[in-house]
C-alpha cells in the first residue's frame, strides 16, 4: 500500500475534519467537540480508543496493533482566546471577541491523524509489524496537557514519538525551547472601609502590586534567556472604597533548562513572600502547569529530512500566492522570522530567508536544523522528549513572516494554504513512522542517542506530584 496515495485519496476527509476543528475553536481543556471528532474518527476506522486519560476529559489515545515497536504520533487541537477571524486578508472576526486557531492546532491534530491512519492501514495489510498510537493532547497553549500525560506514565512504553507544527518553511529541526512553570499567586488580606477604617484593612491588591514591582526589578538580575510574564487575574473587586481582601496574579517563569529555571522561580517566590510580609497579608503559590525543555534527536531529524525530500513537494496555486501577498501587507515591520532563523541557522539564514521572503509561500525544504540554540517559546512536547526519542517537522502553512498567534495565522489555518501544508506533513510523518517500524537498527540508533543525551540528567517533572490539570 502506498501511504502517500492513500492520504491523497482521503485528503478531502482530513480537510473537512481540520475545518470543523477550526470552526469549533475550543480553548485548552475545553476541546470537547474537537476531541470527540478525532477520537470518533479513530474508533470508526479500527483504532481502540481510550478516552479521558490522565484525568483530562479531552485527552485520549487511539491505538492500532498489538506487538512490535510502539510509535506515538502527537496531535493537538486547542485554540487561542480573542483571535476569531474569517479566511480573508483583512482583520474580520467570525465572532467579535471569539476564539481562533492562531497556532494552527486544527491542522496539527488533523495532519497527525492522517499519518496515524495511513500507518494503521499498512499494519493492517501486514506490511508493517508494530503498534501506532495517536495521542490526543489537549491544552498545549498554557495548559501543559502532555506534561500531565507524561506524568501519568502514558508514554512509558513508547519507543519513538513524532509530531509537527504548522510554519513558514518545510524542514526538520532539533533545537531547545524554554522550560517553564505557570503559577497562581493568591494573596489574602482583610477587608475594611477604605476611608472610615483604613488602619484595619490589609490590602491583598497592594501585595500583588508590590510583588509585580519587585519582579520587575529582578528582571535585570536573571540570565539573558530567562523570561518572566504576568497578568493580574483578580484585582480585588470593583469598589475602590473597600480594601481588597483577596487578589491574585498569574505568572509564567521560563528558562532554557530546568536547573536554570528553578533558582529564578525561587527568587520570584521570595519576592511574593516579601510582598506578603510588607502588607501583613498571607500568600499561597500554586503551580498549575509547566513543561521541560526539548531533548533533540538527530537520528529522527535525518530520517524526517530523507522522507521530506522523497514525498512530492508542496505546490501552491497562483490564487494562494496572491492571497499570501495581500496578507503580507498587514504584517508588522521588523526582523521577525529572519531574526529567529538567524539564531537557529547562523550564516545560512540570510540567504535562505531572502529566498523565502521572495517566494512568500515557500515550497522547498530547508537544510536540517541541529543546534543547541534556544527558541524563545515553550512546548509541552519537551516533557515527551525526556521520556522517549522525539522528533518534529515544520511545514509551510503560512506566508513567510506571518506573526505567531495572530489573526493572519487564523485566516491561513482555515483555508487551502494551511490544508496543503497539513496533508504534506501527514505524508512525511507516516513515511517516517513506517521507516522506524521497519528497521530495528534505526530505532535502536534513535534510542541510543536519546539515552546518551539524558544519562547525566534524570528527568524531574516541573509539575509537582498531586497537582491536577487546571481544567
Amino acid at each position: 500500500m502506498d501511504m502517500i496515495q492513500w492520504i491523497d485519496e482521503k485528503a478531502e476527509i482530513f480537510t473537512d475534519i481540520s475545518d470543523q476543528i477550526w470552526s469549533f475553536a475550543e480553548l485548552g481543556y475545553h476541546e470537547t467537540q474537537s476531541a470527540k471528532l478525532l477520537a470518533d474518527t479513530l474508533e470508526d476506522t479500527g483504532f481502540t480508543v481510550e478516552r479521558g486519560v490522565a484525568d483530562i476529559p479531552t485527552a485520549f489515545i487511539g491505538s492500532y496493533g498489538s506487538e512490535g515497536p510502539v510509535i506515538a504520533i502527537l496531535g493537538e487541537f486547542d485554540a487561542l482566546p480573542g483571535l476569531s477571524q474569517q479566511t480573508v486578508t483583512e482583520q474580520k472576526p467570525v465572532e467579535e471577541g471569539g476564539n481562533g486557531h492562531g497556532c494552527g492546532h486544527n491542522l496539527l491534530g488533523t495532519g497527525a491523524l492522517a499519518a496515524a491512519m495511513a500507518v494503521k492501514e499498512k499494519i493492517a495489510a501486514g506490511e508493517l509489524r508494530g503498534t501506532v498510537r495517536y495521542y490526543g493532547c489537549p491544552a498545549e497553549e498554557n495548559g501543559s496537557g502532555k506534561a500531565f500525560m507524561v506524568r501519568a506514565g502514558l508514554f512509558d512504553d513508547v519507543d519513538l514519538a513524532l509530531t509537527w507544527h504548522p510554519g513558514m518553511f518545510n524542514g526538520s529541526f532539533s533545537f531547545n525551547m524554554l522550560s517553564n512553570v505557570k503559577v497562581r499567586f493568591k494573596f489574602y488580606g482583610r477587608a475594611a472601609h477604605a476611608a472610615a477604617d483604613p488602619q484595619n484593612g490589609r490590602s491583598a491588591l497592594d501585595a500583588v502590586e508590590l510583588m509585580n514591582v519587585g519582579v520587575n526589578y529582578l528582571r535585570e538580575h536573571i540570565i539573558p534567556d530567562g523570561r518572566i510574564h504576568y497578568v493580574i487575574t483578580n484585582g480585588g473587586g470593583v469598589a475602590p472604597n473597600v480594601v481588597p481582601a483577596y487578589a491574585e496574579s498569574l505568572y509564567i517563569v521560563r528558562a532554557p533548562r530546568p536547573d536554570q529555571l528553578k533558582p529564578i522561580y525561587e527568587r520570584v517566590l521570595d519576592i511574593a513572600r516579601g510582598a506578603a510580609l510588607m502588607t501583613e497579608t498571607t500568600m499561597e503559590a500554586v503551580i498549575i502547569a509547566g513543561c521541560s525543555n526539548l531533548i533533540y534527536n538527530g537520528t529522527i531529524v535525518d530520517v524526517f529530512m530523507e522522507k521530506m525530500k522523497a514525498v512530492p513537494p508542496l505546490k501552491f496555486s497562483g490564487e494562494e500566492h496572491q492571497f499570501a501577498k495581500e496578507l503580507t501587507a498587514t504584517f508588522p515591520a521588523g526582523p521577525g522570522m529572519l531574526g529567529m532563523m538567524s539564531k537557529l541557522m547562523g550564516g545560512d539564514a540570510m540567504a535562505m530567508g531572502k529566498a523565502m521572503k521572495e517566494s512568500i509561500l515557500f515550497e522547498g525544504v530547508v537544510p536540517a536544523i541541529k543546534t543547541e540554540a534556544t527558541l524563545p517559546g515553550s512546548s509541552d512536547v519537551g516533557d515527551v522528549s525526556w521520556v522517549t526519542p522525539t522528533g518534529q517537522i515544520m511545514t509551510t502553512c503560512h506566508a513567510f513572516g506571518t506573526p505567531g498567534h495572530s489573526w493572519q495565522e487564523v485566516a491561513q489555518n482555515g483555508m487551502s494554504i494551511g490544508h496543503k501544508g497539513m496533508i504534506y506533513a501527514g505524508k512525511v510523518i507516516a513515511e517516517t513512522a513506517a521507516a522506524f517500524l521497519a528497521d530495528e537498527a534505526l530505532l535502536k540508533k534513535a534510542r541510543d542517542e536519546f539515552e546518551e543525551r539524558i544519562k547525566e540528567t534524570p528527568f524531574v517533572p516541573l509539575i509537582p506530584e498531586g497537582t491536577r490539570p487546571p481544567l
